[in-house]
């Protein structure tokens, strides 16, 4: 029967392949447009160094199977995400993104792994590399933190994506639970660090996400408000000065006219085309913010 340790193992390797598998409809995207567009490379370049670097902790250590399985997927998966990135980035940012590629995952890892090899024996090789991987796994679950901040600066969650926070917070509960079963300070240090942020994060969706819900409502009412506004300025101008409203006595008010209904259509038609161009512009928003705080 598998050991405790190993089923929660194999839980954590098929979350972090789900959070590694996040960044596909972007680069989809990419590979349509033949274009980057504003995407940045970064992460990626970041990324696929961490999941290198785990995956020689994982050869390294004893029984460290679990945890080269799912670095060593993700460093294929990062690897064709930094592929895609060179090939369709523009000629300056290409350029810039090769420099960082050759800098850290090939000349930062390649001396990793020299120093492993020939300078440290015995436990220290793996307390080596540990510690470099347990500093990159840090930086990544912090990243995030620009992202609180702007939530509570704005007291809205438009700039912090559920899904994400969410699996991240999972990720990082699970990879500390299997950390505490191996007795392996090394995973467990850092990911309980990104389970506590995964945590303040949640916390912040939950206490900001009523509030930008009546942000939204509030700037549906003003658009409502605009476009009556407009109208009842177009009607001015077209009526050529000011309209005596008032009502003679014994005379019945006057039926609608054929141009008040098309002055009612018009302003449902302002309205709604107003909603739409705003949505579009949230989620726009939204998207890019959420490929920017990846990894």
């Amino acid at each position: 029967m598998a050991s405790l340790s190993f089923i929660i193992g194999i839980i954590g390797n098929v979350i972090s392949i789900l959070v590694f598998t996040s960044p596909i409809g972007t680069f989809r995207r990419v590979v349509k447009k033949k274009s980057t567009e504003n995407y940045k490379g970064i992460p990626y370049i970041t990324t696929l160094l961490s999941t290198s670097l785990w995956s020689f902790y994982g050869i390294l250590k004893p029984g460290g199977l679990l945890v080269l399985t799912v670095n060593g997927a993700g460093a294929v998966m990062q690897l064709i995400y930094v592929t895609l990135f060179l090939v369709y980035a523009p000629k300056e940012v290409k350029i810039k993104s090769m420099k960082l590629v050759a800098v850290f995952n090939v000349g930062f890892l390649g001396l990793v792994i020299a120093l492993t090899i020939l300078v440290f024996h015995g436990s220290f090789r793996l307390t080596f590399v540990g510690i470099l991987c347990a500093g990159l796994t840090i930086g990544m679950y912090a990243s995030p933190l620009s992202a609180m901040r702007t939530v509570i600066k704005t007291k809205s969650v438009e700039y912090m994506p559920f899904l994400l926070s969410f699996f991240l917070f999972l990720n990082a509960g699970v990879w500390s639970v299997y950390a505490m079963l191996v007795k392996d300070y090394f995973i467990g240090v850092p990911n309980a660090i990104g389970f506590v942020l995964g945590s303040v994060q949640l916390i912040l969706y939950a206490i900001y996400r009523k509030k930008s819900l009546s942000m939204e409502e509030e700037g549906s009412a003003s658009l409502v408000k605009r476009a009556v506004e407009m109208q009842a300025s177009e009607d001015g101008g077209m009526a050529g000065g000011p309209r005596n409203h008032s009502l003679s006595k014994g005379r019945s008010l006057p039926k609608p006219s054929i141009s008040r209904q098309y002055s009612l259509q018009k302003i449902m038609k302002t309205i709604s085309l107003d909603l739409q161009n705003w949505q579009q512009e949230t989620k726009d928003t939204e998207k890019a913010d959420n490929d920017h705080i990846l990894h």
